[in-house]
């Protein structure tokens, strides 16, 4: 597993202005940055910052035409989120077998 990678898609994630924007573009489809930064009270320079930890995370792509900056969402680099998340179920399901394993041969 990409530790490094899991770390930057769980940081750009554990924000809730990531968390809306990625949910509107997954909603909508790519959008201009400016449209993105119409649905949040803050300044055009704070959206493209939560666009950038996105991008750095691999969750977002970013497409120029001229001027026009447009986000797109990319959702497969969540598939290490799942893995991740897999694993820890699989570790507590182990225990929680062992564990009623244990209380049954108290019985």
């Amino acid at each position: 597993m990409d530790e490094d990678a899991l770390s930057r898609i769980l940081k750009a994630a554990g924000d809730t202005t990531r968390r809306q924007i990625l949910t509107l573009l997954v909603q909508e489809g790519p959008l201009r940055v400016t449209g993105l930064a119409a649905h949040f009270d803050m300044s055009l320079n704070s959206v493209s910052k939560h666009i950038k930890v996105l991008e750095e995370a691999g969750l977002v792509t970013r497409r120029t035409l001229g001027r026009e900056h447009f986000i797109a969402s990319e959702l497969e680099p969540l598939k290490l989120t799942e893995d991740w998340f897999a694993q820890l179920k699989s570790i507590w399901e182990l225990r929680l077998t062992a564990l009623e394993e244990l209380l049954v041969s108290k019985e």
